[in-house]
C-alpha cells in the first residue's frame, strides 16, 4: 500500500471513498488499547467505588460525545482536517490556534499510550522470561513501540484504517478474555490503598472523575475527527449518518475500554499504579493475550495520534511534507515518554494533562461549532488553503489572516478554564466560586462561546455564506444547461 501523499490539502472527491462504517471501525479499533483503558483506572485511584466510578465515566463520555461529535461534520464539508477548517472562524493564519491545540492533545496521548503500553509489555516479559525492568529494557521496549507507531502513521490513513478494522475484532476478543481472567478477584468496594476521596469529599472527587476520565476521552478528538471524515464524501453519505456513526464510534470506542480499565483496577486492587498490579494479577494463561493487547493496541492508537500530529505540524509548517512532520513529532513524543516515565507518577501526570488540555481545547471547539452553525455548513474549501499556498486574500483573510474576535474569545475561555481547574498540585482561584468542584470544562466553553457571540459580527459569516451559496447555485445552473 503506497504512502499517503495528502497533508492538510483538500481531498479530491474521487478519493473520498470512506463511509460511516469505516468511521465506526477507526474510532472503535484504535481506542481498544491500554492508552484508553488506563483512564478507567483514574476513578478507583481517586477513591470512588465501582458504581460511582461507572456513573462518572458514563456521564462524562456521553456528555462529551454529544458536544464533540458535531465537529465531524465540519471536515465532511471542507475535505480537510479540523484545524485547517477552523480558519473559517479564526482566519487562515488564526487556524494555527487549532493546530497547536491539536498538536498538544495528540502529543500527550501518544506519549501516554506508548508509556503505559511499554510498561505493561515489560512487566509481562519479566514474568514470562525474567527480563529485568532496567533502563536498557525500557529504552528498547519504548523504542520498538515508537518505531512501529511511526511506520503506521507515515503510511497514512488507509493503513491505519485497515489496522483499525483488524483491531476492532482482535482487541474485543482480548478484552473478553480479560474479563474471564480478572473476574475471580473483582470487588465493587472502594480500594483501601487509594486513601479515601482524593479531594476530601464525594462530589468534588466525582466531578473530577467525570472530567478527567469521562469528558477527556471525547475532548481528545476535537481536532482528530476531521482526519477521518475528510475522506467521506457528502455527496454519497448524509450528515445524519456520519453524525450517528461518530456518536456510536465514540461511545463504544471509549466506554468499552475505559470500563474494562475500571473493572481490572478493582480486580487487581490497583490504587497507586495500574500497569504493575495489572500484570501481577493476570493468570499465567492471560499473559500472552495481555502482551498482544499492550503491543498491537498501543501501536494502533498511538499511530492515529501520531498521524494527527503530523497533519497539525504540516499545517503549522506548510513547507514540510506530512511524512517529515510525522518523523519530527515522533521524536518529540518518544522523548516525552521517557520524561513521563522517570519524572512523574501516572495519576498526577494524566490528571493534570487532561484537565489542562480540556480547559484549553474546549473554547476552540465551541467557537468552531458556532461558526459551523452560522455558516450553515457552507465553506469555501479553496479559501481555507490560502496559508498553505503561502498566498493572501479570500473570504477568510479577515485582518492579516486573523479573526481577532475569535482568537480573543478562545483566549478568554482558555484563561477562565485554567483559573477554574483543580489539579493534584494546583487549584485555580475561581474554584472557591464553584465550591471546590472543577467546572473548568463548562466555564471555559461558556465564556469562549459568549465572548465570540457578543464580539464577532454575524453579518460576516452570513455574507460569506451567501456569496458561496450564490456561486454554488450558478455552477449548478451552468452544469444543468
Amino acid at each position: 500500500m503506497p504512502i499517503e501523499q495528502h497533508g492538510v490539502d483538500t481531498i479530491p472527491d474521487p478519493e473520498r471513498t470512506s463511509g460511516p462504517r469505516d468511521l465506526v471501525s477507526i474510532l472503535l479499533g484504535s481506542n481498544l488499547c491500554l492508552g484508553v483503558i488506563i483512564f478507567g483506572w483514574l476513578p478507583p485511584s481517586f477513591g470512588l467505588g465501582w458504581w460511582t466510578s461507572v456513573s462518572a465515566i458514563a456521564a462524562g463520555t456521553v456528555a462529551g460525545t454529544l458536544f464533540t461529535a458535531p465537529l465531524a461534520l465540519v471536515s465532511l464539508r471542507t475535505a480537510t482536517n479540523l484545524s485547517t477548517s477552523s480558519g473559517a472562524q479564526f482566519g487562515v493564519r488564526g487556524r494555527l490556534v487549532g493546530s497547536v491545540v491539536g498538536l498538544l492533545l495528540a502529543l500527550g496521548y501518544t506519549a501516554l499510550t506508548v508509556w503505559i503500553g511499554g510498561d505493561v509489555m515489560l512487566g509481562v516479559l519479566g514474568r514470562l522470561f525474567g527480563l529485568p525492568a532496567d533502563g536498557v529494557s525500557y529504552a528498547v521496549v519504548y523504542g520498538l513501540l515508537a518505531a512501529a507507531t511511526v511506520a503506521g502513521a507515515v503510511y497514512g490513513y488507509r493503513v491505519l484504517l485497515a489496522m483499525s478494522r483488524v483491531l476492532a475484532v482482535g482487541m474485543t476478543a482480548l478484552l473478553l478474555l480479560g474479563i474471564l481472567a480478572y473476574a475471580p478477584h473483582f470487588t465493587t468496594s472502594a480500594l483501601p490503598d487509594a486513601g479515601g476521596y482524593l479531594l476530601g469529599s464525594f462530589w468534588p472527587t466525582w466531578f473530577l472523575a467525570v472530567v478527567a476520565a469521562g469528558l477527556s476521552g471525547p475532548i481528545a478528538f476535537i481536532t482528530l475527527l476531521g482526519d477521518y471524515t475528510r475522506y467521506i464524501s457528502p455527496a454519497r453519505h448524509s450528515s445524519r449518518k456520519v453524525l450517528h456513526a461518530t456518536w456510536l464510534g465514540l461511545v463504544l470506542g471509549l466506554l468499552v475500554p475505559q470500563l474494562f480499565g475500571t473493572f481490572t483496577a478493582y480486580a487487581a486492587h490497583a490504587a497507586g499504579d495500574y500497569a504493575g498490579p495489572l500484570v501481577a494479577a493476570a493468570p499465567a494463561w492471560y499473559l500472552v493475550p495481555l502482551l498482544l493487547s499492550a503491543s498491537a493496541g498501543s501501536v494502533g492508537n498511538a499511530g492515529l495520534m501520531l498521524y494527527s500530529m503530523g497533519l497539525d505540524l504540516d499545517a503549522i509548517l506548510p513547507r514540510a511534507s506530512r511524512a517529515r512532520a510525522t518523523y519530527t513529532v515522533a521524536v518529540v513524543a518518544t522523548a516525552c515518554v521517557f520524561v513521563g516515565h522517570y519524572a512523574w507518577d501516572a495519576q498526577s501526570a494524566m490528571t493534570s494533562f487532561v484537565l489542562l488540555l480540556t480547559a484549553i481545547g474546549t473554547p476552540w471547539a465551541v467557537v468552531t461549532l458556532i461558526g459551523f452553525v452560522r455558516c450553515r455548513g457552507v465553506y469555501d474549501a479553496d479559501a481555507l488553503q490560502v496559508f498553505n499556498r503561502r498566498s493572501r486574500g479570500g473570504v477568510y483573510w479577515y485582518r492579516a489572516g486573523w479573526n481577532v474576535q475569535a482568537t480573543l474569545a478562545w483566549a478568554a475561555g482558555a484563561t477562565v478554564g485554567l483559573l477554574a481547574v483543580s489539579l493534584p498540585e494546583y487549584e485555580g482561584p475561581l474554584l472557591r466560586l464553584t465550591g471546590g468542584v472543577d467546572c473548568s470544562f463548562l466555564l471555559s466553553g461558556l465564556v469562549g462561546g459568549a465572548v465570540y457571540l457578543l464580539s464577532a459580527p454575524r453579518r460576516e459569516g452570513v455574507r460569506a455564506t451567501a456569496a458561496l451559496e450564490e456561486s454554488a447555485a450558478a455552477l449548478t445552473t451552468t452544469v444543468e444547461r
